[in-house]
C-alpha cells in the first residue's frame, strides 16, 4: 500500500481523511479521548503540507437514520481546541453537497462531514455513494485501522474512485501487530471480553492454534456459562451459539490451548446495583451477571503471571459501575505489574479497554495500545481486512 508520508505534492490538495472518532459519549460529553489523540499526528501532518482536509467519521450505530444524539459536533469542538484551528461541521444532507461548497473561505483548512453512518449507503458499501464522496476530493487517506475490517463505502469502496493512501496511525497499528505475530514469545494468552460473542466465536476458534490460553470474560462469557448448564438469569445472551461454542472446546482439545471462563461471578439486579458474589450454581432468574468473581480473578492472574505475551480485547465486566469494575481492574494491574518487571509483552485493543486503562492511568504501562477491537482480532487471526485490501489494490 502507498503511505501518505511518501506523497510529495499535497499543497492545496483536497484530502478525504477517513478517521475512527467513535469515542464514548455521555450526555453529549466525551468520556475518553484516546482515539482523538491518536489521529492528531495525521491531521497536523496534512496541515503542515498545506492540504485541505475533509474529515469523515462516525459515532455509534444510527443505522442510516439521522440521530442528533450521535452528532459529531462534540468531537469537532474537541478537535478545534486540540488543533487551535477553526473546523466547520457540515450538517447538510451529504447528497446536496458539491466540491465547490467546501472551503468557500480560502482560509479554511479543515471541514468535518456529519456522521457518515447517518446514510444507509455507507454500511451497504454503495458504489454511487462512495463515488459521490470521492467527488469532494483529490485523494483519499485511511487512518481508521479500527474500521478497516468493515466493507463500508468510506472504508473500502472509496478506493475505486480516488488515489488512496495509508495514514500514520494505520501504518503504526499494522506494523505493531505484525511484530506481535512474527516475534511473539510463548506462553501467549489472549483475554477476550465485551458483550458481542457471535462476531467473535469464529475468531476465537481460529486463534486457538496460535495461543496457549484463551480467557473469555465479560458478557460474551454468559453464553459459555449457559452452555455448561448454568442459569444466567436475565444476563445478556445471544442465540444460536451452541454449535460454535462446542467447536471451540473441541478445537482446543486438539491443540495445547486452555479455554478459561468464569467460575464465579458478581451479580446485581440491575446495572446500577451493588455487587454480590455468587457461585455459578447459585445464580437466580432475576440476576444480572456483571463481572467476574474473586476465584476467576485469581485464576486469570495466575495465567497472566506465567505468560510471556498477553493480548487483551474487551473488559471483564460492566466497569462503568465501580461495583462491577474489580475484575477488569485486577486483570489490568496484573499485566502492568509484569510489564514493569519487563517480563511480558502486552498489547490491548478496543475502545472500552482503552477507556478502562485510562481510568487507571496506566496506558503507558502497556507495550502497544491499538484503537481497534474487531479489526485487532481479525488481523491477529490472519484475515484480510477489506479496508487494507482496498489500499493494497490501489497502487
Amino acid at each position: 500500500m502507498n503511505s501518505i508520508k511518501d506523497q510529495e505534492s499535497l499543497s492545496q490538495k483536497k484530502v478525504l481523511l477517513r478517521l475512527d472518532l467513535n469515542v464514548p459519549l455521555k450526555n453529549g460529553f466525551i468520556t475518553d479521548e484516546t482515539r482523538i489523540d491518536k489521529i492528531i499526528p495525521v491531521i497536523k501532518f496534512l496541515i503542515e503540507k498545506k492540504s485541505k482536509i475533509i474529515i469523515i467519521s462516525h459515532v455509534g450505530r444510527p443505522k442510516g437514520e439521522i440521530k442528533k444524539i450521535l452528532s459529531l459536533k462534540p468531537i469537532c469542538e474537541n478537535l478545534e481546541k486540540k488543533l487551535k484551528k477553526k473546523i466547520q461541521l457540515l450538517d447538510h444532507n451529504i447528497f446536496n453537497l458539491k466540491k465547490e461548497d467546501l472551503f468557500k473561505n480560502p482560509q479554511d483548512q479543515i471541514v468535518f462531514l456529519e456522521n457518515i453512518r447517518f446514510y444507509k449507503e455507507e454500511e451497504r458499501n454503495d458504489a454511487s455513494f462512495a463515488n459521490h464522496l470521492a467527488s469532494f476530493a483529490d485523494l483519499y487517506v485511511n487512518d481508521a485501522f479500527s474500521c478497516s475490517h468493515r466493507s463500508h463505502a468510506s472504508v473500502s469502496k472509496i478506493t475505486d474512485f480516488l488515489p488512496s493512501y495509508a495514514g500514520l496511525q494505520l501504518e503504526t497499528e499494522i506494523n505493531a501487530l505484525k511484530k506481535v505475530t512474527t516475534e511473539i514469545k510463548k506462553p501467549i494468552t489472549c483475554i477476550i471480553g465485551g458483550s458481542k460473542i457471535l462476531t467473535k466465536l469464529g475468531i476465537i476458534k481460529n486463534l486457538i492454534p496460535k495461543f496457549n490460553n484463551i480467557i473469555i470474560v465479560g458478557g460474551m462469557a454468559n453464553n459459555i456459562i449457559n452452555y455448561q448448564g448454568h442459569n444466567i438469569g436475565k444476563s445478556i445472551k445471544e442465540v444460536n451459539c451452541e454449535k460454535a461454542i462446542k467447536e471451540i472446546f473441541e478445537t482446543s482439545k486438539n491443540h495445547s490451548c486452555e479455554i478459561t471462563f468464569p467460575e464465579d461471578v458478581l451479580i446485581g439486579k440491575n446495572i446500577n446495583d451493588n455487587s454480590t458474589i455468587k457461585e455459578l450454581d447459585d445464580i437466580e432468574n432475576d440476576d444480572l451477571i456483571l463481572d467476574i468473581g474473586p476465584k476467576t480473578v485469581k485464576k486469570v492472574k495466575d495465567i497472566v503471571k506465567k505468560s510471556k505475551t498477553v493480548l487483551w480485547n474487551g473488559p471483564a465486566g460492566y466497569f462503568e459501575n465501580p461495583n462491577f469494575a474489580s475484575g477488569s481492574y485486577e486483570i489490568a494491574k496484573s499485566i502492568v505489574k509484569k510489564n514493569r518487571e519487563n517480563s511480558i509483552y502486552s498489547v490491548i485493543g478496543g475502545g472500552d479497554t482503552m477507556a478502562l486503562i485510562n481510568q487507571l492511568n496506566v496506558i503507558q504501562d502497556f507495550n502497544f495500545v491499538s484503537t481497534a477491537g474487531g479489526a485487532f482480532l481479525e488481523f491477529l487471526e490472519g484475515k484480510e481486512l477489506p479496508g487494507i485490501r482496498a489500499l493494497d489494490q490501489n497502487v
